[in-house]
């Protein structure tokens, strides 16, 4: 048994067994691989490795000045990488069963309001043929509130114009409908008529909504770009990505009243604590308004 060997295998584990997605996998992967590098410097394979070792380990990825956000999430991968080798009975005692992850506490994404969202939109640059899709890129992502990862795998023929829903593919595979707003489905369509029509599509990205100015599937590091650039040139201070549109569409839906399993289903949550997270957001919403409007705050 070598680390190669055990990687390859927990890799064909995580993905037929336990269904994550590939951005799942490879973050497991690559924390697995620090773990290994470190291991190998001490000749000991992960067979031999110890509860000790692994404290060793979170000791020297400390000096590099990493969150406890990271730190948690490179010890739940070492944590699944053994309790794989425990399943196959490669080991039979966990070294890692008593490592404990540093306490994290909730972290409120950051949202947009709607007229940040507008300012956004607005302040896309019509007059080249990218203006058109980017416009509709985000008007997808506001109105859906998908993942990147659903942005850019999403297919034509998974667009119900005429019903009002997409059909999204999201983690783990998991299917799930999607309500689309009337105004993304207007900007959406004037891309896909004006602009994806006359395009030519490579192979293999018939069926993809979004492309690149060579027909190819658009990247995640290509919607970040897009929005970053945006951000840049309306000077908005706040950090946002993709996400930042997904986290604005849940809690602008808590804020009007929207019921929280509608959400949770919208958003494809398999736990409902996921989703509540909004309300959180919401009471916050609620005390800045209390402060700023009531005569006696």
């Amino acid at each position: 048994m070598s680390w190669k060997t055990s990687i390859k295998e927990f890799k064909t584990y995580l993905k037929i067994e336990r269904s994550l997605s590939d951005n799942t996998i490879d973050s497991y992967l690559r924390d697995i691989k620090k773990l290994a590098h470190f291991a190998e410097e001490k000749k000991i394979n992960e067979l031999q490795i110890t509860k000790r070792d692994i404290k060793e380990f979170i000791v020297e990825i400390n000096k590099e000045g990493i969150s406890s956000r990271t730190q948690g999430r490179i010890i739940s991968g070492i944590k699944a990488f053994y309790k794989y080798l425990i399943l196959e009975d490669y080991i039979k005692v966990n070294p890692s069963e008593l490592i404990e992850s540093p306490k994290i506490g909730t972290k409120l994404p950051d949202t947009l309001s709607v007229s940040e969202i507008d300012d956004l939109i607005s302040a896309v640059d019509l007059s080249h043929p990218q203006g058109e899709r980017n416009r509709a890129i985000l008007e997808v992502l506001y109105s859906c509130g998908l993942r990147v990862s659903e942005l850019t795998s999403l297919k034509l023929s998974n667009i119900r114009f005429k019903e009002g829903y997409v059909k999204v593919v999201g983690k783990g595979h998991k299917e799930r409908f999607a309500p689309i707003g009337s105004s993304a489905i207007k900007y959406l369509k004037i891309y896909l008529n004006e602009i994806r029509n006359h395009q030519n599509i490579k192979k293999g990205s018939e069926d993809i909504v979004f492309l690149n100015r060579r027909g190819n599937k658009l990247t995640r590091v290509m919607i970040f770009t897009i929005i970053k650039q945006l951000a840049e040139k309306i000077g908005l201070k706040k950090k946002i990505s993709p996400h930042t549109f997904r986290h604005s569409f849940a809690t602008h839906l808590i804020e009007g009243g929207a019921d929280l399993r509608a959400i949770q289903e919208m958003l494809g949550h398999e736990s409902i604590t996921t989703t509540e997270i909004y309300t959180h957001l919401d009471r916050e919403f609620l005390r800045d308004t209390i402060m700023t409007f009531h005569p006696r705050a």
